[in-house]
């Protein structure tokens, strides 16, 4: 392979860990390799087959995280045949919030038999829901308190991030949450697998723990007042040495030199999270351009040089996608998971059958079918929180809803309804940034969904009204993460010494972009007022319904337990 240096970018996905191989100079992806978890989203039960699990838990097993190293690292060097000794950085990237309690040896607890058959002692994934009365309560307090830092997360904490799962800990297995040394995001415990050093990353600490460059974190006083446990917990469970995006945390140890086959000593960059190292790998590096980072959810993510308070979104935190920019963040909870429910959940047997005959998938079937109907044709109109709602409303108790079914219904107009349903969703969010004077003048798309479905992209250009350009990358967080890797490594070793240099280099977009049919974006003008309509009808207090119903199904759930 000459003299080229190399990079390795580990994306550790919801499903699955994507790695990759990338040649530090072209930005060429030279191997790849994915590794399906083997216990993949624990939501119903422990792997222990008898702890069952109540609604809206998600958990992982840290376990397939160093499989996944394990297993991709040498399938990488393998397929290459690239020297160990010229890949000089790895960069890791991860969901968040996703978070686990470990002891003072780094051992996620539920790797402990003391405590592997409670629940909390496992990774809460970023879509553990169950969190939602400690997000209220810490909305609450905050409120009452006139805390500063509420603003900076549209107003709402999510019941997605680091102290809602903690505080339900610490209300459901005060046990659990004694015998933890550290409360430790999964993107930093994986850097810690691999270098032996703890560094906490400013990104997963900035838009899921509260924390601010400036400020910190909230004050000891709020964390009492939230719960008389918890007034100490940074200082007790997390800690306020935080690292910017790119630093170099250490070396490989020779543990994991001999597990991945890389050489001991190469740079490991700091933590990061998946929709994030995206930006930079989607070739932007300035504000004004929206990264949709388009997957099981949907990330909205845009720089801007200036602090703005944007109703609902995740975040916006200084440094927090790109130095010397503030980064915003929204995003919507559900994305292709909604459509893949269609799929396994409502599809009718012959279409399973035309398939079969045809050798294609189902979501290339509902495509292909629902790709001949014209916007409107169809008579439905769909919210998309199949998952709750992550921005601008920032409720995981707020469900979905179809509207308009009739007798004549088929499955290819639900299938294109919820598609809409997404592209509707993701318009609110681009009205949400323009009203708080945050720009928004173009459009890029990275994520399984471009990669897989034209139909997807063609909506949410007519729904949008704007062209939407495609990363070149199908792996673009982990190109992402190993870009950071490059920068971790350094010029003086054959990579970068910032981002900015990594992305001009190493990121590139497909010639293929969308652009918005001016007919359809006509049709879907009135169809968005609709959709906005219900919007705020169903999400905005005027008919909880939604909640009404969770709480009748909990009511039933524990009646049937008992």
């Amino acid at each position: 392979m000459g003299n080229s240096k190399y990079s390795i970018g580990i994306d550790l996905g919801t499903e699955s860990a994507r790695t990759v191989l990338v040649d530090v100079l072209t930005g060429e992806e030279v191997a790849t390799s994915v590794y399906n978890y083997q216990n993949g989203v624990i939501d119903r039960a422990l792997p222990d087959g008898k702890t069952q699990l109540e609604p809206d838990w998600a958990l992982q097993n840290p376990a397939d995280y160093i499989e996944a190293l394990k297993t991709t690292i040498p399938a990488l060097l393998g397929e290459s045949d690239v020297n160990p000794r010229d890949v000089i950085g790895l960069g890791t990237d991860f969901t968040a919030c996703t978070m686990m309690p470990i002891d003072k040896n780094g051992t996620p607890l539920c790797m402990l038999d003391r405590c592997k058959s409670n629940p909390h002692a496992w990774v809460k994934l970023w879509k553990h829901h169950a969190a939602q009365p400690e997000a209220d309560r810490i909305n609450q307090v905050a409120r009452e308190r006139g805390e500063a830092f509420l603003a900076r997360y549209g107003g709402k904490i999510s019941s997605e991030w680091f102290f809602a799962k903690t505080l339900q800990m610490l209300n459901e297995a005060p046990e659990i949450y004694e015998a933890c040394d550290k409360l430790i995001e999964a993107a930093d415990w994986i850097v810690l697998q691999l270098t032996g050093e703890e560094r906490r990353n400013l990104c997963t600490a900035g838009y899921k723990a509260m924390w601010d460059k400036r400020a910190g974190y909230p004050s000891r006083e709020y964390f009492r007042a939230l719960h008389p446990r918890l007034e100490n917990v940074v200082d007790e469970k997390l800690s306020r040495d935080i690292y910017p995006m790119g630093t170099k945390v250490g070396g490989i140890t020779k543990r994991m030199a001999q597990l991945t086959g890389l050489s001991e000593g190469t740079a490991v960059c700091v933590g990061n999270v998946d929709a994030h190292v995206a930006v930079p790998a989607t070739t932007v590096t300035e504000p004004g351009k929206m990264v949709m980072i388009m997957g099981t959810s949907i990330c909205h993510m845009l720089l801007g040089r200036e602090q703005k308070i944007v109703e609902g979104m995740c975040g916006v935190v200084e440094d927090g996608i790109l130095p010397g920019y503030f980064g915003f963040e929204a995003g919507q909870s559900g994305g292709g998971d909604i459509y893949a429910w269609f799929i396994r959940n409502a599809v009718p047997g012959e279409y399973s059958a035309e398939a079969g005959r045809r050798d294609i998938d189902l979501h290339t079937l509902l495509a292909e079918k629902a790709s001949r109907l014209k916007p409107g044709e169809s008579g439905l109109l769909a919210l998309d929180w199949w998952n709750g709602n992550r921005s601008v409303l920032v409720d995981a108790d707020l469900s979905g809803c179809l509207l308009g079914c009739t007798l004549n219904t088929k499955a290819e107009e639900i299938y294109r309804a919820l598609i809409e349903a997404t592209a509707y969703g993701t318009r609110k969010i681009i009205k949400a940034f323009e009203e708080a004077d945050v720009a928004v003048d173009e459009l890029y798309a990275c994520g399984g969904l471009p990669e897989k479905n034209p139909l997807v992209m063609q909506i949410f250009a007519d729904v949008t009204g704007r062209e939407i350009k495609l990363a070149a990358s199908a792996q673009t967080s982990a190109l992402g993460s190993a870009m950071f890797g490059a920068v971790a490594a350094g010029s003086e070793n054959g990579g970068y010494d910032d981002i900015v240099s990594a992305a001009q280099n190493m990121a590139r977009l497909k010639e293929k972009t969308y652009h918005p049919i001016a007919e359809n974006q006509r049709v879907y003008e009135k169809l968005f007022a609709e959709y906005e309509k219900l919007h705020d009808y169903f999400g905005r207090g005027e008919n909880d319904v939604m909640k009404r119903l969770k709480r009748i199904r909990a009511a039933v759930a524990g009646g049937i337990k008992k």
